[in-house]
């Protein structure tokens, strides 16, 4: 399980977008580069043995974060 997941847009037009991640796992910060097509550039302490896992928790993060509309009180 991903514990204090942030993100910070770092590129946002219409060719590419992209988000620095951060979160902990296993008592380990780890840190990436999100791209808007999924693709997560490791640059510090990429899960080990358990990488697709934490991508998909991830990816399904970042869905829910930047790709959908999570306004209260709109229906």
């Amino acid at each position: 399980m991903l514990t204090h997941f942030q993100f910070k847009t770092l590129k946002d037009n219409w060719i590419r977008k992209e988000w620095r991640i951060s979160f902990f796992y296993k008592g380990k910060h780890c840190m990436g580069i999100y791209a808007q097509d999924g693709a997560i550039d490791w640059k510090k302490n990429p899960p080990e043995g358990d990488l697709d896992m934490v991508e998909m928790e991830v990816h399904d993060l970042m869905l829910y974060h930047i790709y959908e509309d999570h306004h209260p009180g709109q229906p």
